[in-house]
């Protein structure tokens, strides 16, 4: 098969990173927790991150496979734990149960990261990052930390959201002027 197909990457990427940014955001105490956020998570976060992956798929790309595909799934999941949590009958889910559920995700993000070794810089920030992240949220649910930790918690989360944009940005412009527009460092 040739590889003369579309990088898929720069949509998970900013599907994930626009995501990422809003909800912490919200979690840094800008706004409150609304249809808005639920809806990118749900569609942008979500959806479009599967299809990303699914794309990488088609590319042989296994990274960007588990990748996107977690990722998009763990948005689409994470809108049900917020949406459905104590609602229609579903018993409400635990501090403990989010801490753990957290810091899995940050497990996961952990080895992923050493996925990222080859690749970019922006990318490896990417992902250091969003294990950073997940801890730290699985830290403010776990020791009940919600005032300058969550605060905290919030901006770091706007910064790797932010890393993700601008390598998705990095990866589209580049490849459209055929030159370095946007550096993101060597592999």
């Amino acid at each position: 098969m040739s590889d003369n197909l579309a990088n898929p990457a720069p949509l998970g990427l900013m599907g994930f990173g626009m995501t990422t940014v809003l909800l912490n955001l919200h979690n840094a105490g800008l706004f409150e927790l609304g249809a808005g956020i639920l809806a990118m998570g749900i569609f942008y976060g979500g959806m479009a991150q599967v299809i990303a992956g699914i794309m990488e798929f088609k590319k042989g790309n296994t990274f960007g496979t588990t990748a996107f595909t977690s990722y998009g799934l763990f948005w689409l999941t994470l809108v049900f734990l917020v949406y459905f949590n104590g609602q229609f009958g579903i018993p409400k889910n635990s501090e403990a149960f989010m801490t753990a559920y957290l810091f899995m995700w940050g497990v996961f993000t952990f080895f992923m990261w050493f996925g990222t070794w080859k690749s970019t810089r922006v990318l490896q920030a990417v992902f250091l990052t969003l294990t950073i992240l997940f801890w730290m949220l699985a830290a403010r649910d776990g020791f009940g930390w919600k005032g300058t930790w969550a605060v905290m918690t919030g901006w770091e989360g706007v910064l790797c959201g932010s890393l993700a944009i601008y390598c998705a940005m990095g990866q589209v412009l580049n490849e459209s002027f055929g030159r370095t527009v946007l550096p993101l460092g060597a592999k």
